[in-house]
């Protein structure tokens, strides 16, 4: 029991790569407004009037406003950013429509769209997907400009056709004027937070930029506690006219103690709901997960003339974390509270990643038209080694009633030994035109190319495997009003799979087809923006677990599965100072059968925010943020094993709502301050119930934040 549920329960390099390049790494079953004066980006330039981005080549690799993008685009600019207080990404994705954040454990969290995973994750458009898209620690938002989200398959830039969403962060760059800023931030659970950001240029051709976060707090959960330190510098050079060279350094070291691996319980024995407090946790003062996370990248860009441009650019990533980790398991028995047992180990790794990747885009005129292409070439690799040192000794955990004020003793542990040595490689190539057929017809056509190559070990099972597939994209566009456009767009599925079936043996890509179809318009001079669209995507072959080997390993077999809703969004402002953003997202899930699936997933959900600002009163602006999302539920029937219950145990989280408020005001010329209240409503309810077991978001909290900016 032990063994299956510590290799359920470990990941390996399945991690989302915030500041540099991803690679699919198999190892074991895991149980918009920028800166004025930021430097155009040819691969991921945003131009934004109001919050509504104007340009965006993350879902194509061709610049084009939302309109001329046949798919469904959210861009999370920096004054949302900031009038929120969003400084951590799961926070920031969380408000984003379409987006589920599944907290399955305090430091590794996963993120779905449209009923499944999402694990292509990139920067300034680069990056290659994951298998497991996970995220270890909090990522700081503090680098990033702004954050986009292309919800649908994007196998144009990605190389995967995974129907889910693709998250591009865009990094803040060097300006070429003065700009600074600072803030001190305090809040609910002794939250302390500093940042500083100071940007400009150094000679008349080169600009420079250093940025700094910290943040140390507290937490609503027992033992928890995080200290997080964030460093980034960047640096800008005119070497001719039309040659720039940019590079930058970034690292992020998240300290966490009091850590959950897996979660709480959910049932007694007698499969009745345990009632605990909002603080309850399984972890102990002893435990920790440490996250380094550093990342270089060298980039040129060279205008021909002509409005063609190439860019290349290396990233060198190096991820390290160490973890002590305390897991509970099983049911208690409801009238002593006693019978959860325990399992712990302490998990050093590293991983080092190089990506190499170049891009070229540009105007060709043909028929009388012109016409936008857009190419490139990426090769990257990744080499991953992972320790283990495992204590075999029983661990039993005091009675539930109890936990809070009790907690399991550190043990000794025998020592470490390696459990995983593998490496990636994946080389891509790909390419997409933007066809300019009429004045009112436009079309995108795409296609990506890739190659896996997997070699090494992962916990006992071989990771070798030598795949290659194609994803063919195609959109189109059509204005029907200068306000109003209809699109519909087309994608191939090849989506690469880690899991293993009973035969011990990788299961074979998954395949299928994603489809969206939907209305785009802009009002108010083009102020607002507003979409509704009609999606559907099909994986034959799924990855879908089905038990336990005898030697530990989870086995799964492909299963067929269907997604297929619609979403509605608008977001820009309807006044100069009244803004506007968000939507809701029906959505149905089905495996070959025709039956629900993946039902930990909400089906129904609602997002939105707004902002308003009284500039004769010292520019005081005060906002909301609304989520509310339907009951999700999970089947559990292992409960059966202790004798009590027969028949399988539904858990459920009921529907619920959150809400946040914010106020904030200039003080002086160049001092602002803000305050942020969430989850006003103190609504209690479970992160996540992906995995079974799960434990309770935030209650609520408050801060307050003094802000300088020059």
């Amino acid at each position: 029991m032990a063994l299956s549920l510590r290799r359920a329960l470990l990941s390996s390099a399945l991690f989302v790569l915030p500041f540099g390049p991803a690679l699919a790494a198999p190892g074991p079953d895991p149980v918009a407004e920028t800166e004025e004066d930021t430097q155009a980006q040819d691969k991921t330039e945003i131009v934004v009037t109001g919050s509504v981005a104007t340009q965006s080549s993350s879902a194509t690799g061709l610049t084009l406003s939302p309109r001329e993008t046949p798919q469904s685009v959210t861009i999370v600019d920096r004054q949302r950013i900031e009038d929120f207080q969003l400084t951590n990404v799961n926070d920031l994705l969380n408000q984003v429509v379409g987006i589920n954040v599944e907290r399955v454990e305090t430091d590794r969290t996963y993120f779905n769209s449209r009923g499944f995973d999402i694990t292509n994750f990139q920067v300034d458009g680069i990056g290659l997907p994951l298998i497991w898209g996970i995220q270890f620690g909090d990522l700081d938002t503090a680098l990033f400009d702004s954050v986009e989200a292309i919800r649908g398959a994007n196998a144009i830039m990605s190389g995967v056709g995974n129907p889910s969403a693709t998250i591009n962060y865009v990094r803040k760059r060097p300006t070429d004027t003065l700009r600074a800023s600072a803030s001190a931030q305090f809040g609910s659970w002794d939250q302390k937070r500093f940042e500083a950001d100071i940007s400009g240029p150094i000679s008349d051709t080169v600009s420079a930029r250093l940025i700094f976060a910290h943040e140390d707090r507290d937490s609503w959960l027992d033992y928890n506690h995080v200290d997080r330190n964030v460093f980034g510098a960047l640096v800008s050079w005119k070497v001719t006219p039309d040659l720039t060279a940019t590079a930058g350094y970034s690292r992020q070291e998240n300290k966490a103690d009091g850590v959950l691996w897996g979660a709480l319980p959910l049932l007694y024995t007698d499969g009745t709901r345990i009632d605990y407090p909002v603080s309850a946790s399984t972890s102990a003062d002893w435990t920790f997960w440490n996250v380094t996370d550093q990342s270089v990248f060298a980039e040129l860009n060279y205008q021909f003339g002509g409005g063609w441009s190439a860019k290349g650019v290396f990233t060198y990533k190096r991820f390290e974390e160490l973890s002590k980790l305390l897991y509970a398991y099983g049911y208690p028995d409801k009238a002593t509270g006693l019978g959860v047992g325990g399992m712990t180990g302490i998990y050093p790794s590293t991983y080092d990643q190089y990506l190499g990747d170049f891009y070229a885009s540009g105007p060709v005129k043909l028929f009388g038209r012109e016409h936008q292409l857009a190419f490139g070439v990426s090769t990257a690799r990744s080499d991953a080694l992972e320790w283990e040192d495992f204590y075999l000794g029983a661990i039993d955990f005091p009675a539930v009633q109890d936990w809070g004020t009790q907690q399991v003793a550190e043990p000794d542990y025998p020592g470490e030994y390696l459990a995983a040595d593998y490496t990636d490689r994946l080389t891509r190539a790909y390419g997409a035109a933007h066809l300019n057929f009429s004045d009112q017809l436009k079309a995108v056509v795409g296609a990506s190319a890739m190659w896996i190559k997997s070699t090494g070990t992962s916990y006992g099972t071989d990771q070798s495997r030598k795949e290659s597939g194609v994803s063919p994209y195609i959109g189109a566009v059509y204005d029907v009003t200068p306000h109003l456009s209809l699109y519909a767009s087309y994608t191939g599925i090849f989506n690469p799979q880690s899991e293993i079936d009973v035969n011990n043996r990788k299961l074979d890509p998954a395949k299928g087809t994603s489809i969206e179809a939907g209305i785009k318009s802009d009002w108010f001079g083009g102020r607002l923006y507003a979409t509704a669209s009609l999606f559907r995507a099909k994986q034959k072959g799924l990855a879908a677990f089905v038990g336990v080997l005898p030697n530990g390993d989870s086995y799964y077999e492909g299963e067929d599965t269907t997604s297929k809703g619609f979403e509605m969004e608008l977001a820009g402002r309807i006044t100069p100072n009244w803004t506007l953003s968000g939507g809701y997202t029906g959505l149905k899930i089905e495996n070959e059968a025709g039956e629900p699936t993946r039902t930990f997933l909400p089906t129904k959900s609602l997002k939105l925010a707004t902002t308003y600002t009284l500039p004769q009163l010292n520019d005081l602006r005060f906002g909301a943020q609304l989520r509310w999302q339907n009951q999700i539920s999970a089947v559990d029937s292992d409960v059966q094993g202790y004798g009590v219950v027969t028949g399988d145990v539904t858990v459920t989280q009921k529907s619920y709502a959150v809400a946040d408020l914010m106020a904030g005001v200039r003080l002086l010329d160049r001092l602002r301050a803000t305050v942020n209240v969430r989850n006003v409503g103190n609504a209690k309810y479970l992160g996540s119930l992906m995995w079974g077991q799960a434990y309770y978001a935030a209650p609520r909290s408050a801060n307050v934040t003094l802000s300088f900016a020059y």
